[in-house]
C-alpha cells in the first residue's frame, strides 16, 4: 500500500451504501448501480448504491441513505437497518491520490420482490454472481472443488511455521474442508480469505498480493463494495434465524412452500419440508387466510399471512 499524503490527513468523507435485497423467483438479489469510467480510476465497475452524506441537507444518515438510494433507483426504502462503518486506510484510491479520508456507513434494505420489468430496468442481480461458493441448494458447488480449494491449499502451502497452521485452521472452518460442517453465516469470512489469498478480482485490483488464475470464477465490484455485500449476506443469513425479517420479502399471501423456498434462497440451503412446517407451527408466525392458491402447477395450497 502507497503512503498516503498528509497534507489532506484532517480531511474525513462520510458515504452512505446499501445492500437492497429482494427475492425472485427463489434467486436473492441485489440492487446493483454502474460506477462509471474514470471513477476512483477503477473505470465501469458494478456498485452498491451509495452517496455522500451532506449534513447540511440530511438531518439524519437515514435520511441521507433514503435521499441518494430514491434518486439513483427511484426506490422507496421500507426496512432498513445499519450494518457496519467500513473506514480501512486506503480504501478508496482517491485518498491515496491526496484525497480525503473516505468511510462508509453500509445498510441492510429489505423490499419485495420486484416485477420482471422492474428487474432489468432496476439492475437486480442474485447475489450468487458474486459469491457463487455460498448456494449450497444443489449440494456442495463444484466450484469450491475445482477451483478454490486447490488454490487455497497451495496458499496454505506456501507459508511455514505458526503462519501456515493459521492459514490452514481458517480455511478448514470458512470453507468446511476435511469433513467439517459449512456454516452459512461466515460470508465475510470466506471472502476476506479469498483476498487475501489473492483469489478475488479485488485483491489484484487494489495491488495486494499477484492475482490467482481463479479470479475470473465470480464478479467483482468496485473498491470494497463485496466486502460490505458480504457483510450484509451474513448479518442476514444469521438474523432470519432469530427475527421475522423474511416476511419483509414476502407478499402479504403465500403457500408455506413459497416461504420455504425463499428461505432456502437466502440461506444457500434445502430444508427439511415436515420439520420446517413444524417449526413454522410452533413458533405461531403464520395464519391461514382462509384462500386457496390454485397456481401451483399441482394440488392447490393454502395460503397463508404473516401473523404480527
Amino acid at each position: 500500500m502507497e503512503s498516503l499524503s498528509p497534507k489532506n490527513a484532517g480531511d474525513l468523507s462520510v458515504g452512505l451504501n446499501a445492500v437492497i435485497v429482494s427475492v425472485v423467483e427463489d434467486e436473492p438479489c441485489v440492487l446493483i448501480v454502474s460506477r462509471k469510467a474514470g471513477t476512483a480510476g477503477e473505470g465501469d465497475l458494478m456498485a452498491l448504491p451509495f452517496g455522500p452524506f451532506e449534513p447540511w441537507r440530511h438531518r439524519t444518515l437515514d435520511a441521507g441513505l433514503r435521499s441518494w438510494v430514491e434518486a439513483q433507483t427511484g426506490l422507496k426504502l421500507g426496512y432498513v437497518e445499519q450494518l457496519y462503518t467500513f473506514g480501512d486506510q486506503g480504501r478508496d484510491p482517491r485518498e491515496i491520490e491526496g484525497g480525503p479520508r473516505v468511510i462508509s456507513i453500509g445498510y441492510l434494505v429489505l423490499t419485495r420482490r420486484p416485477g420482471t420489468d422492474d428487474l432489468d430496468r432496476r439492475g437486480w442481480h442474485p447475489w450468487y454472481q458474486f459469491f457463487p461458493w455460498e448456494d449450497w441448494r444443489r449440494g456442495r458447488p463444484s466450484i469450491l472443488r475445482d477451483h478454490i480449494e486447490p488454490r487455497l491449499l497451495r496458499w496454505i502451502g506456501a507459508a511455514s511455521g505458526s503462519s501456515g497452521r493459521d492459514r490452514r485452521e481458517r480455511a478448514i472452518g470458512a470453507f468446511a474442508l476435511e469433513g467439517t460442517e459449512w456454516n452459512e453465516e461466515l460470508v465475510l469470512e470466506r471472502y476476506e480469505l479469498l483476498y487475501e489469498a489473492g483469489l478475488v478480482a479485488e485483491a489484484y485490483r487494489h495491488g495486494g498480493v499477484p492475482a490467482d488464475q481463479s479470479v475470473g470464477v465470480s464478479r467483482s465490484m468496485t473498491l470494497d463494495h463485496r466486502r460490505i455485500l458480504a457483510t450484509g449476506i451474513s448479518r442476514l443469513r444469521g438474523k432470519i434465524k432469530y427475527r421475522p425479517v423474511v416476511f419483509e420479502l414476502m407478499p402479504p399471501e403465500f403457500t408455506l412452500l413459497n416461504l420455504q423456498r425463499l428461505i432456502e434462497a437466502l440461506s444457500g440451503k434445502r430444508l427439511h419440508k415436515q420439520n420446517f412446517r413444524r417449526l413454522v407451527e410452533r413458533e405461531g408466525l403464520v395464519e391461514s387466510t382462509g384462500k386457496i392458491d390454485t397456481h401451483t402447477g399441482g394440488r392447490p395450497a393454502q395460503l397463508f399471512g404473516f401473523r404480527r
